[in-house]
């Protein structure tokens, strides 16, 4: 009970902190417009300070690490077997391709640069699978430090703003390409970064693209596993290679519990209620991790990443956008 309680101390005053931020971060967005992980970033940002409080640094390092697993694992609680299946064969196809190239792009950019592999599988996981999302998950595998923290919300903040972008102009290219309901849902599914975008992108064209968008980008979302335990191996290797002992690295286990939340969510009929209060759940465990790494990383160290990781992502969104493009009109999907 006393450890309870000594935790309770500790940990709550920065948990409120991140908790505001991201009820502040969900009502600007909802009444003013803008995607509520940027406002959460910001937000952070500007009450950096509380990360050097000792009340509150605690708080923020558990919100920023352990409550983002938590919202991860529950995003299982949005896929099933069967709308994969029913997707066919070519965009799961497209999605499994359209990942392994932007991650495997990424590396290569950043192979020769400044920025490390891990930079690279970064940009490349959060371009490729579920934007702000991925990123966050990618990170907790990735070796701890402040290039991690750094590059992690640089990421984010950037994928954001891409992510905005692609929802308004991928339409527009999309109608100019001559595609059709279906074939705009597999495009703006496979390309768009965030799940709140891919889905204000879709149903705006209309409520077809909009169904084939969502479980599309879904697809993408399941992606997320295979990534983030091959980084895991692949990490835990070289830090074995490196170093004499085993590696600390935590084990990813709120990957097994995203895997089990997709199975059980395919093999029983979880009643809409349920799914949609923990899909509210997860969204709200990642804006709250948002607003923690936010409040953990100040404008000074941003500034210093420079102009090529925009390059980067830049390239990388392009790029996927283009493959997506290719496939549709040479396999007819």
């Amino acid at each position: 009970m006393k450890y309870i309680q000594t935790l309770y101390q500790d940990t709550m005053p920065g948990l409120l902190a991140a908790g505001m931020i991201a009820i502040t971060s969900v009502f600007l967005s909802s009444h003013y417009g803008g995607p509520t992980m940027v406002f959460a970033l910001l937000l952070g940002i500007a009450l950096n300070f509380l990360s050097d409080h000792d009340r509150c640094k605690k708080g923020i390092d558990l919100a920023s690490k352990k409550i983002l697993r938590i919202g991860v694992a529950l995003l299982g609680f949005r896929i099933s077997f069967e709308a994969v299946v029913d997707l066919g064969i070519g965009p799961v196809i497209l999605v499994v391709v359209g990942v392994v190239a932007t991650i495997a792009l990424g590396l290569i950019l950043t192979r020769d640069s400044q920025s490390d592999s891990a930079f690279g599988c970064l940009t490349g996981g959060a371009v490729a699978i579920c934007g702000a999302s991925a990123a966050m998950a990618l990170s907790s595998v990735l070796p701890q430090n402040e290039d991690n923290e750094r590059n992690t919300i640089f990421t984010v903040i950037t994928v954001t703003a891409l992510s905005t972008i692609a929802m308004v102009i991928y339409p527009m290219i999309a109608a100019l390409a001559g595609l059709n309901e279906q074939q705009t849902g597999i495009f703006l599914g496979a390309t768009i970064h965030d799940v709140a975008q891919v889905v204000g992108a879709g149903y705006s064209v209309s409520d077809p693209a909009g169904d084939t968008a969502t479980i599309v980008k879904l697809l993408r979302v399941a992606m997320l596993l295979p990534v983030v335990m091959t980084v895991m191996l692949v990490v835990r290797t070289r830090m074995k290679k490196s170093q004499s002992g085993e590696a600390k690295l935590p084990f990813p286990w709120f990957v097994l519990g995203f895997v089990a939340l997709v199975a059980l969510n395919s093999m029983v009929a979880v009643p809409v209620e349920i799914s949609g209060f923990f899909t509210d759940v997860s969204r709200w465990c990642i804006v709250g991790a948002v607003a923690a790494l936010g409040m953990k990383t100040s404008f000074a160290a941003l500034l210093k990443v420079g102009y090529f990781p925009v390059a980067v992502l830049v390239a990388e969104t392009v790029f996927l956008a283009v493959l997506s493009l290719a496939a549709i009109f040479v396999f007819g999907m």
